[in-house]
């Protein structure tokens, strides 16, 4: 469902209303709009978190109170408030407020906002708020055509999005805003406007009542999005009275809210934030966390073979050779997933998540490669020593080719003396065991082997 469907962004193209003075109440909204919608507050008084923005002096409350006007994107989760302080800041001064979608609108609609806009500022003498939803959905071009229209103030810009707004708006525009980052509401919050709903006469107006495992199951469920909560109250609350009830339960959400929406776009900042915070639970030797963060991929639907993908380059990445069948469980786990599929290789997934979690960990590999291939790219390539060269063909003895190599084999201990690396690097070390795991025992055979090589010793 798009924000147009459930009537949250049905906002006009234009509003030539004037504007209420800063902390007045706006119409109510239709009795049978959602939730959601009844409940927007009306005035900064009204809104719930974000204390951040909001408090005394912020930017924000400067706008919203028609102060010295700059255009800003507000940047964070659904349900955080976007929308609403888009409208409040509109109804801080004598504004114009027109509201476009980046989901509906492109560039002509764009540039009749612009037309109608210098028509209001060059009469009237009227400010624009243009609030333009999913920003990070314009494409270049479409985000490209804002520029001007910031630049000179012709529009305030209101920009909202649930992307990281360093990946997903242009940076000339992103210059030109003021970015501002909203919050997940915190439970305090959440329950404040559970309450609200509950009593307010826009809202259920008491005719039921919340029994308090109930709030706290709309509170977890909600996970910080107030649009969420309110309409999963509504929901249940629509449950209990159509069959006479007037007690929301813990029964009755469960009805109507079968399962809580797991906040996860695979394309989008969540998709990082969250397989990033696997990967440091694991390397951070927290089973318990990276469990948490394996339930959130897979209940929001990420492809696990991805997960697999991620769990084999871990297990070389950050355990290597202080376990060395963790690489064989993570690649175990990803044949599992090919061979079998979900739901039944969440096991295996599991499974290779508790092993590389627990695991000694060592980033010994990963460094020593590293510093391998900078060093290759920085010119420390030299001269293969000519007894390492390619010997089977002919002419190649007459060359020197292969001329005084000692075959290790032939050695008692089956190592011996010899220059291997080229000659400017020649006792370098890239590979530093640690002494975690497995590379404990590593790490002293590792010194042995290199002074023998290095004919340090017999």
């Amino acid at each position: 469902m798009t924000a147009e469907d459930d009537g949250l962004f049905a906002l006009p193209q234009a509003d030539d209303t004037p504007p209420a003075p800063p902390g007045a109440q706006t119409a109510s909204a239709r009795a049978d709009a959602p939730l959601a919608v009844r409940m927007r507050p009306r005035s900064l008084a009204e809104v719930v978190g974000q204390a951040h923005l909001l408090r005394p002096g912020a930017p924000l409350r400067r706008l919203a109170e028609g102060g010295e006007a700059a255009s800003v994107l507000l940047y964070g989760p659904p349900g955080t408030g976007k929308t609403t302080l888009a409208r409040l800041m509109a109804a801080g001064a004598a504004r114009r407020f027109v509201a476009l979608s980046a989901l509906t609108s492109g560039v002509k609609e764009l540039r009749d906002v612009m037309n109608e806009a210098r028509r209001l500022r060059e009469g009237p003498g009227r400010r624009t708020v243009l609030f333009v939803d999913e920003v990070h959905r314009f494409s270049k071009t479409q985000q490209d055509a804002l520029l001007g229209a910031v630049e000179d103030g012709l529009v305030l810009l209101v920009a909202a999005t649930t992307e990281n707004p360093s990946f997903s708006v242009v940076s000339p525009l992103l210059s030109r805003l003021l970015v501002l980052q909203l919050q997940p509401l915190g439970e305090d919050d959440l329950r404040e406007l559970l309450r609200r709903a509950v009593k307010d006469e826009r809202g259920l107006d008491g005719a039921v009542s919340l029994t308090p495992e109930a709030e706290d199951a709309l509170v977890r469920l909600a996970a910080g999005d107030a649009r969420s909560a309110m309409t999963a109250l509504g929901a249940s609350a629509d449950g209990v009275t159509g069959t006479g009830g007037t007690v929301v339960d813990v029964a009755a959400v469960e009805r109507a809210v079968a399962e809580t929406t797991v906040r996860y776009d695979r394309q989008g900042d969540q998709h990082h934030d969250v397989v990033s915070a696997f990967i440091k639970s694991i390397r951070g030797s927290d089973p318990d966390a990276a469990l948490h963060y394996l339930a959130r991929m897979l209940v929001a639907g990420e492809d696990p073979r991805f997960i697999a993908r991620r769990l084999v380059v871990h297990a070389s990445e950050d355990v290597g050779l202080a376990d060395p069948t963790a690489l064989q469980a993570a690649v175990a786990a990803a044949q599992t997933v090919q061979l079998i599929g979900m739901p039944e290789a969440r096991l295996a997934l599991a499974q290779a998540t508790v092993h590389l979690a627990t695991a000694p960990k060592s980033n010994a590999v990963i460094v020593g490669i590293d510093e391998a291939m900078s060093d290759v790219r920085a010119g420390a390539v030299g001269e293969i020593p000519a007894h390492l060269r390619h010997s089977r063909y002919t002419g190649a003895r007459e060359l020197g080719n292969g001329v005084g190599y000692r075959y290790p084999h032939r050695a008692p201990g089956g190592v011996l003396a010899q220059q291997y690396p080229p000659g400017d690097l020649v006792a370098k070390d890239y590979y530093r065991p640690t002494r975690h795991g497995g590379e404990r025992d590593l790490h002293e055979r590792l010194t042995r082997l290199r002074r023998v090589v290095r004919g340090e010793e017999p």
